[in-house]
């Protein structure tokens, strides 16, 4: 298992190292200790992921309020 801390990973190192240790838990071969790990690490860069794509999609998305008041999301637009 890597012990790089995930708050430092980019999106996709993260998601690569997610699929590598879901491809080693369904193999079935790591012991109980080692697959528990796996386990806790797998939840910890899936949070990360799920982060940085809430964060991409506040990027491209802006809030605004129609005529009657109510809040809207809009894609951002950096021509406006």
């Amino acid at each position: 298992m890597s012990d790089i801390d995930t708050k430092d990973m980019s999106f996709e190192a993260a998601l690569s190292e997610l699929e590598k240790l879901v491809q080693e838990l369904e193999r079935g071969q790591l012991d109980l200790d080692e697959a528990i790990s796996a386990y806790e690490r797998g939840t910890a860069l899936k949070e990360l992921c799920r982060q940085k794509l809430a964060d991409a999609q506040m990027r491209v998305e802006k809030l605004s309020v129609n005529a009657a008041g109510e809040p809207r999301v809009e894609p951002f637009d950096p021509a406006r």
